[in-house]
């Protein structure tokens, strides 16, 4: 690891005089906490930590990061597999204390600041029965999801979360705040709706919301044995359901620890539960299921039901790709690939995309990825540090024996700490240009760098 840079002690001490939060060194206590993110795999060492408390700490940071030519990165909730909310030697500008969520039930929206986790923002919005999507761990963040675009449960139903999305302010590498809504900036918003952190960090977040308390959600799971059948019914089901059926499926191992291998549909039906029993009849009659667990549920539960999968400090290592087709090459890799995994916790996802937010156009948010189909995820999960190599070896042979079903299209939130910039062209498509055109205008200097990049167009 190379020298920490030695910090402007001048500099540092005007930071503090009109700092509200907390600044971290290393040595300091609370500093190897306020590092450690979500996946245990990454271990970075900031200069400096700035813990904000609210916009003008988070403006200070980032004067301070740029006057001294330092490396910025942006941590929310932490939860990014790549690890990319954390510096090393640079300044770590950590939003994970701002956690503020202000509803506005008769408006139907919700501001939420960018420290907030999904979990956290539902039990607030959940109090006047509402909603919006937001993901389907509820330990994520909202702003890293949002500025990646945000799939969820209710993405049939209401879109991505950019799709909800009304507003954000933002603080952009001059030290500027900007509150961009589609009638403020309305350049920058439309980057900020899938651009990711490119254009500056995001203090808060304005959200439409939706009536919503219950959903009927749950669990349906299969021997091993039954997988190809599983996987080829549910790309026939799937084909059909209504914009309030959300069912991802996976190639999962048994909660138990046993590491007994399962397929298993993961359930969420937004509608009336009369309605939800109708749709359903088919995938629950579906074979002989070994585990059945599906019913009314409150939405923050359905949205919690895989937490358990993903703990903090697990160690992670994912990768991912849109399918052309689920076909039965497909599946057929998809299960000979699973029966080789190393891990009991990892997994293999096939999360659907269908309704509403199929029915936006590509260029009406920074998102590009509005068809039909399925995303592929490949979920490594493991904790003996031991067996890393296994497992990432595993991971990238399994998604180079897959790349041949895949689509030119990435979902940016899953992309790896190791991935080019290939994996982000391909992330944005036809949308890249006009983004690396805001990113000029509003981060010229490319400060904002340590994510999935988008250079600055050339002049």
């Amino acid at each position: 690891m190379s020298a920490m840079p030695s910090l402007d002690e001048e500099r540092l001490k005007a930071l503090a005089a009109a700092f509200s939060g907390l600044l971290l060194r290393p040595g300091d206590v609370g500093y190897d906490e306020a590092r450690r993110v979500h996946n245990g795999l990454i271990d970075k060492r900031p200069a400096l930590i700035a813990r904000c408390l609210g916009t003008s700490d988070i403006i200070g940071a980032v004067g301070f990061a740029r006057e001294n030519g330092l490396e910025v990165s942006v941590r929310g909730g932490g939860h990014n597999v790549g690890g990319r909310a954390v510096t090393n030697g640079g300044v770590m500008i950590d939003l994970a204390l701002m956690k503020g969520v202000h509803v506005d039930p008769a408006a139907r929206t919700v501001r939420a600041q960018g420290g907030v986790t999904w979990g956290e923002f539902n039990r607030d919005t959940a109090v006047h029965g509402l909603a919006t999507t937001g993901g389907v761990i509820s330990t994520t963040g909202i702003a890293g999801l949002t500025l990646g675009g945000g799939l969820g449960w209710l993405m049939g139903s209401h879109g991505l979360v950019v799709d909800n999305l009304v507003s954000v302010e933002l603080v952009t590498a001059a030290g500027e705040v900007l509150n961009a809504g589609a009638g403020q900036h309305p350049d920058l918003f439309w980057a900020l709706r899938g651009g990711g952190g490119n254009f500056g960090v995001a203090a808060s977040f304005e959200y439409t919301l939706h009536p919503l308390r219950e959903v009927y959600g749950g669990l349906v799971a299969y021997p091993f044995s039954a997988a190809k059948e599983a996987l080829r019914f549910y790309g026939k089901f799937t084909a059909s359901v209504p914009d309030e059926l959300s069912v991802f499926a996976g190639l999962v191992h048994a909660p138990d620890g046993s590491g007994v291998p399962l397929v298993a549909f993961i359930i969420c039906h937004a509608g009336a539960p009369k309605r939800a029993e109708a749709d359903l009849r088919p995938l629950l009659g579906f074979g002989s299921p070994i585990l059945t667990q599906v019913g009314p549920i409150p939405y923050p539960a359905m949205n919690m039901m895989l937490d358990a999968a993903y703990p903090k400090g697990a160690l992670n290592y994912w990768k991912a790709s849109f399918l052309r087709a689920l076909d039965g090459a497909a599946i057929d890799t998809m299960v000979d690939r699973f029966a080789a995994c190393p891990s009991p916790m990892s997994g293999i996802v096939l999360e659907h995309f269908h309704g509403a937010v199929t029915r936006v156009g590509v260029s009406e948010t920074a998102v590009p990825y509005r068809d039909t189909g399925f995303n592929l995820v490949l979920t490594s999960v493991w904790t003996d540090p031991a067996t890393t190599n296994a497992n990432i070896t595993w991971t990238r042979a399994t998604y180079d024996a897959l790349a041949p079903h895949f689509a030119a299209k990435r979902y940016v939130n899953y992309l790896g700490d190791d991935e080019g910039g290939d994996a982000v062209h391909a992330a944005y498509g036809p949308n890249y240009a006009r983004l690396a055109q805001v990113k000029r205008k509003y981060d010229p200097g490319n400060l904002f760098r340590l994510n999935q990049n988008i250079a600055p167009a050339v002049a």
